[in-house]
């Protein structure tokens, strides 16, 4: 498994943060199962809210990451940044999903790699890459 070296520096603005999360989701197999995987949490949540089972909430998030992690572990071989940056990925999960929804992903992917591979964010890359 292929360890992000980002991860070993400090992230200090959401939109380098951005960058970094849009390359670590750059095989579409990923984004589906962060997709699907949200959108089950979510279906729940609204089930077990709808029911009044409280005590199974918890399956909603289980479920989320469950799915989102398989797609890091099994496809990109990487790890999430959820431990390091939960809030910011929390955040970058529903604005992929959006960017998913309104077929503007893919486009961003491609425009990360390239940004990256051109060296236009080189002050955020060299920190991420120490």
């Amino acid at each position: 498994m292929r360890r992000s070296p980002q991860l070993q520096s400090v992230i200090e603005t959401y939109s380098d943060f951005w960058e970094f999360y849009v390359r670590e989701h750059s095989k579409p197999a990923t984004r589906i199962l962060h997709f699907v995987g949200i959108s089950l949490g979510i279906l729940l949540l609204i089930f077990f809210i709808s029911t009044g089972r409280w005590s199974w909430i918890p399956v909603c998030f289980v479920t989320g990451y469950a799915l989102a992690w398989a797609g890091h572990f099994l496809i990109e071989k990487n790890r999430p940044a959820t431990f390091k940056y939960p809030l910011w990925s929390f955040i970058s999960d529903y604005k992929m999903m959006w960017y998913m929804v309104t077929g503007r992903m893919d486009a961003e992917v491609k425009r990360a790699v390239r940004t990256r591979a051109y060296g236009r964010d080189t002050a955020a890359s060299n920190s991420l890459h120490q």
